[in-house]
This record gives C-alpha cells, sequence and structure tokens, in this order.
C-alpha cells in the first residue's frame, strides 16, 4: 500500500517543506519556570567549570593532539570475556578514559581510547584547542555516538575485575558519570545531545544515534546493582531507577500522535513542548523509523511493562508493518544513489517519514525539503542513510516479545 502510494507521490515530485532548525533551550524560554531556570543555571556553572578549569592547565610544552578518529566500540570493547578486563590491556584503557573526563563527569566523543594519558593542556575533544576567547565550546561533554555510557560501561566492567582499592579510581570515575547523567536530564525526563548545554538542535531531546536508549538501558543496569554495577550504593540505585522511570514518562509522552493515532518517535523532539524538531539542514522534523526502531527495542526489555507502556509497544509495531516499503531497494551509485524495484527485497524504511502524510520525506541542505529522493542533490542522495532494512529488528523482536507476553 505504502509502496504504491510513494509511486503515486513520485510522480508528481515536489518540495513539499522546509526544515525548521531547533530553538535552543534559554532562559527566556523557561521563564517563570524554577526547575527549568535551575537546570540552565546548573548547565551554566558545569560550563564555565569545563573551561576554567581547562585554561588553569599549564602543559609542559605542546600538548598532543589525538588525530585518528575512532567509534568507541573498537578501543573500548564490552564483549570480551570477563577475564580480559582484569589485564593491563584493558586497565590502560581505563586509565586513559579516567584521564579524559570533564570536570562536569562527562566525555566527549569518537576519540581512541587505547592511545595514551591526556596530559594536562590536552584538549577532551578530537581535534581541537580553543583558546579562552573561543567561542565554540561544544562536544566536549556528550551522548552522541555512544559517548559517556560506553566509558561508563567499560569502566564498570574493568572495576568488577578490581575489587580492592586498585578499583576506587575506576568507581570514583563511574560515579561521577553517573552524576553528570542526572544533572544533564531534563526536568520532562529526556536528555540533551550535549551537556552542558551548547545551543541549537543540540539541546533537543535526541532520539539520535540510540543516545536516550543507551543512558536508558544503562540505568536500568545500574537500578538492579548486579554484576558490574554492584558496587553502586544503594541511594544512587534509587535515583537511578528514578531517573529511568521518568525517561519512560518522556518516552511516551514524545510518541507522536498522528490524527489522534500514536505512531513512532521523531529524531529529536523540544525539551518543552515535546514535539518532534529538526536538527541539521537536511534532518527536517519527522517520524525516524531507526531512532524508533531502537525505543521500541528498548521498551520491550522492561520487566513488567505498565498498560502504558505495552500500548506503546503494540502501537509502534503496527506503524512499522504499515509503513515497510516492498519490493524495493537502495541502490548506491556514484552517479546518484535511487530507489529502484527489486521484487522479493527484504522490507525497507525510508530514514523519515513526513508527520501530516505519513509518506517518506526526504532534506537537503538548502532546508528544502523533498517527496522523492531523486530530487535532492546527488551529494546529500550519496551522503547519508536515506532508508534502512535494520528497523526490521523491532519487528523481530515484537515477535518475539508478543509471543512471550500474551498467554
Amino acid at each position: 500500500m505504502l509502496s504504491a502510494l510513494l509511486l503515486a507521490h513520485s510522480a508528481q515530485a515536489a518540495v513539499v517543506g522546509r526544515t525548521v532548525p531547533a530553538t535552543a533551550l534559554t532562559e527566556s524560554r523557561v521563564a517563570g519556570q524554577p526547575e527549568w531556570l535551575a537546570y540552565l543555571a546548573r548547565s551554566k556553572a558545569l560550563m564555565a567549570t569545563d573551561k576554567a578549569t581547562f585554561f588553569a592547565e599549564k602543559p609542559n610544552g605542546p600538548a598532543p593532539v589525538p588525530t585518528a578518529y575512532s567509534a568507541p566500540a573498537k578501543t573500548m570493547p564490552l564483549s570480551r570475556d570477563p577475564a580480559w578486563y582484569a589485564s593491563a590491556e584493558a586497565r590502560h584503557v581505563a586509565d586513559v578514559i579516567v584521564s579524559f573526563q570533564t570536570p562536569a563527569g562527562g566525555w566527549s566523543k569518537s576519540s581512541p581510547r587505547d592511545a595514551g594519558l591526556r596530559r594536562p593542556g590536552q584538549f577532551y575533544l578530537l581535534g581541537r584547542t580553543p583558546t579562552p576567547g573561543d567561542s565554540n565550546w561544544g562536544w566536549v561533554g556528550t551522548f552522541d555516538n555512544d559517548a559517556t555510557t560506553t566509558e561508563m560501561a567499560f569502566l564498570a566492567r574493568v572495576a568488577a575485575q578490581a575489587p580492592g582499592a586498585e578499583g576506587d579510581a575506576y568507581r570514583k570515575s563511574f560515579l561521577r558519570g553517573l552524576d553528570y547523567v542526572f544533572n544533564a536530564q531534563f526536568p520532562t525526563g529526556g536528555w540533551p545531545q550535549v551537556y552542558p548545554l551548547m545551543g541549537g538542535y543540540h539541546d533537543a531531546i535526541t532520539y539520535n544515534d540510540d543516545a536516550i536508549g543507551s543512558i536508558t538501558r544503562l540505568l536500568a543496569d545500574v537500578a538492579r546493582g548486579q554484576g558490574d554495577y554492584a558496587f553502586v550504593p544503594p541511594a544512587l540505585r534509587e535515583r537511578a531507577r528514578q531517573a529511568e522511570a521518568r525517561a519512560i514518562e518522556c518516552i511516551l509522552a514524545t510518541q507522536v500522535r498522528v490524527e489522534g493515532r500514536p505512531t513512532v518517535w521523531g529524531q529529536q523532539h523540544d525539551p518543552l513542548t515535546l514535539a518532534p524538531v529538526g536538527a541539521r539542514n537536511y534532518e527536517p522534523a519527522s517520524l525516524a523509523s531507526a531512532e524508533s526502531a531502537g525505543m521500541l527495542v528498548y521498551l520491550m526489555s522492561i520487566e513488567s511493562p505498565s498498560p502504558q507502556v505495552v500500548a506503546a509497544i503494540e502501537a509502534g509495531a503496527a506503524w512499522f508493518k504499515a509503513s515497510a516499503l516492498r519490493d524495493k531497494a537502495w541502490q548506491r551509485s556514484a552517479e546518484g544513489s535511487a530507489l529502484v524495484d527489486k521484487p522479493g527485497a527484504p522490507p525497507l524504511w525510508a530514514r523519515y517519514y513526513s508527520l501530516s502524510t505519513g509518506l517518506p520525506i526526504f532534506g537537503d541542505r538548502d532546508l528544502s525539503i523533498h517527496d522523492d529522493v531523486s530530487e535532492i542533490s546527488v551529494e546529500r542522495r550519496n551522503g547519508y542513510s536515506w532508508f534502512n532494512t535494520g528497523s526490521q529488528r523491532a519487528l523481530d523482536e515484537y515477535r518475539t516479545w508478543s509471543a512471550r507476553s500474551k498467554p
């Protein structure tokens, strides 16, 4: 059904809108709301401390700057045999992690954690060394690209293999990271992409790249207080449980309703209104398939889910079934990637779906939004993941969850 509608719309391709950038979280937006004003004051104070601490450092000679990008999973693996986390190699990675923790308690992203320890004057973020007058102070602490949550999980794993005093530094760093997570949580229950806040869409509730999913899963593990997280004090376990509960409320509240019917989630949502918002020029406010698949998988992992959570799962699964493109494939090409007919191909989902029509939409760098992917620039067509088959994981998990949950 959706494939037929898509074909009809493609025959009359059009610019269907323009991406509206997200609004930063500011004092003027939260005037008269003490809880929000306190949140912003805390964010500003932590950023000021981050800056002051860094600029007060006196490096001995030029500080080294890491030059190689690295995905967290490569230098902070979480799937090794437990004994490996007691090795000198794992301890070195943990030491590097501790050395790069910001004063606020978080970590930057995309930086290797298996190289040298951070030296005084070396910036927390890959490839940058700001000056005191530099206004571009961002990504210093973030949940993007699995940052912060991966560092914390790795520290907990190493600490579990160092139960004595030799593991105290790792446990202390983990607990500082946990405090960072608590500080960063919005009063409405979600988390920004970057904290302390840096403005723009980075201030939005961020489902992109499974940021909130990774935080909530970590909090659930901490709340259980088992295995790697048995060292966390009971009071902090309870705080983690409460933070996860507030996050679930936020996830349920941000599930988008179209004509009164619950569907899925946006890539990011305004922290105050909870409505989906745009991010980069080519990322419009929309329903986001990959991020929503991650949210459904997380909700299905909740033990003893409430009726509200069950209803959200059922609605999300129904949306994925109805929104799949059949007998289509995304064919990559240097001349211009394209959506092509391919009978028998696995179900395919567009990255973004219109909040009004429910049909796939595609953004370009000039802020224009199109209903036909072939109408956007070749550079954006080839440089972004406009379609995915990975959302099938949500339906696969749903089948298992449904069989387990229903008599």
